[in-house]
């Protein structure tokens, strides 16, 4: 397999030296991005996995020492080079301690810094199991079994906690695979509930006729085989958390049913007039549009709004993969594969699929990319699912708008001319399969490969 080139952020506020320490590095082969301040770092860092970060150590703000920490945290496979000044050599040893490959002093040669960085390059190759000991991951990125550190999912961390203790009802929302029972069990564990049972139920999952025994429970000889009383999920939650997946799947009938458990905390079992009281918190998910269902007549509007007391939406994993890091790491973790590294190329394309299964499917991939080692510990973009095999994962551009505006349509066709040239480099010039990882018509891409020769 061709080695791809090496991504390397240049963290520097001189301007002048971080512009040609850039051009000299492009001559030998390297893609380089560039952050004037350690705040425009770590917004590059959240967003791609690159291979080296050379970080000056004095920086306005967020120095080159929390520049290095974020990461390393992030990503342990990463190699961080600090530029100091000789009066800050010292400091520059206390970055070594804490995970930096190497440092460089002002004033220095560029074939030093080269030597340092290919040198960082190969100590990763022959030593990558090692570099997994670098990462700190802080316990704060998550709760229970859900981490992350995205702004998004640190609101929705706070907000669950802040909700456990009571006994509102919750209503989350989100795409298939992201993880919404994840949010109910959390829910349930850092709430005073815990003791009790947390009982889940997947309402699109039992057939319409079974459901409602499955719910309220039933009577002896309610039905043909019911041979004797069986409770039901409701009942089986009290005290604790019934969580409703899909409620949205619900039928008419058993929707006011449930309405009645929300509003008097009492229900009859399917064949039985007894009246049986219940203290359950409800917690429902759907990835349906409710209100639009509300409108089209074929969800309860008292219903819904007895369910929308507080909500709770999951993101899609592709809106948020600074995440991806740590739930890989994560899932690492429960496989048992600690001491297993992510390439950065490997992780670079991780980062930049669509996920259109989320979570779930993230945890599928990284199941058989462990599964795919055969002793090794390193994981290649090889070991992946055949589809992030093909992704391509490109560095956003991190722009100013000038006060005098910019050319965006110039703009935006730099990019797709780059993005045209890395797939044909990828697929060996050939056309039809470039096309297909741009998912284009191959007589679109042979247009516009005319367009750029006449340009």
């Amino acid at each position: 397999m061709t080695e791809s080139k090496k991504h390397l952020l240049i963290v520097e506020d001189e301007e002048p030296l971080r512009q040609a320490l850039a051009e000299r590095l492009i001559e030998h082969g390297f893609e380089v991005e560039q952050a004037g301040s350690g705040e425009e770092a770590l917004e590059q860092l959240a967003d791609f996995a690159f291979d080296v970060v050379i970080t000056d150590l004095r920086l306005p703000g967020v120095d080159g020492t929390r520049v290095l920490e974020t990461a390393l945290a992030s990503y342990p496979d990463i190699i961080g080079i600090i530029v100091t000044g000789y009066g800050t050599v010292k400091d520059a040893v206390e970055a070594i301690k804490r995970g930096a490959a190497d440092f460089v002093t002002k004033p220095f040669q560029f074939d030093e810094l080269l030597h340092v960085v290919n040198s960082g390059l190969e100590a990763r190759r022959l030593q990558s199991e090692n570099a997994y000991l670098h990462e700190q991951l802080d316990q704060r990125f998550g709760l229970g079994s859900m981490v992350g550190k995205s702004a998004v999912m640190q609101a929705l961390f706070q907000l669950i906690e802040t909700i456990a203790p009571t006994t509102a009802t919750v209503l989350i929302t989100g795409d298939t695979g992201t993880g919404k029972e994840m949010v109910a069990r959390a829910i349930h564990q850092t709430s005073p509930r815990h003791r009790a049972r947390f009982v889940a139920i997947n309402c699109s999952s039992i057939p319409e006729t079974l459901l409602d025994a499955e719910l309220f429970g039933h009577a002896r000889g309610a039905f043909t085989g019911a041979v004797s009383t069986r409770s039901g999920r409701i009942e089986q939650a009290d005290g604790g958390t019934l969580f409703l997946d899909e409620v949205g799947t619900m039928p008419m009938a058993l929707q006011m049913k449930l309405l009645r458990v929300l509003q008097e905390r009492e229900f009859e079992r399917l064949g039985d007039n007894r009246t049986i009281k219940v203290d359950v918190r409800i917690v429902a998910a759907t990835n349906a549009d409710l209100q639009k269902m509300v409108k089209e007549g074929t969800f309860r509007e008292d219903l819904f709004y007895r369910l929308n007391v507080v909500t709770m939406h999951l993101p899609p994993l592709r809106d948020r993969p600074e995440d991806v890091p740590l739930l890989v790491k994560h899932f690492l973790e429960t496989r048992g594969a600690d001491s297993t590294v992510v390439s950065q190329e490997a992780m670079r394309r991780l980062m930049a699929y669509n996920w259109p299964g989320n979570v779930r499917q993230l945890e599928n991939a990284i199941e058989r990319a462990v599964a795919m080692l055969a002793g090794r510990t390193r994981i290649e973009t090889a070991d992946l699912p055949p589809d992030l095999q093909s992704v391509i994962a490109v560095v956003a551009p991190s722009l100013d708008l000038p006060e005098d505006g910019l050319d965006l349509a110039a703009l935006v066709a730099r990019i797709e001319r780059d993005l045209i040239e890395r797939a044909l480099a990828r697929t060996g010039n050939n056309k039809g399969a470039a096309a297909r990882l741009l998912s284009l018509k191959r007589t679109t891409l042979v247009e516009k490969l005319r367009r750029f020769a006449a340009g």
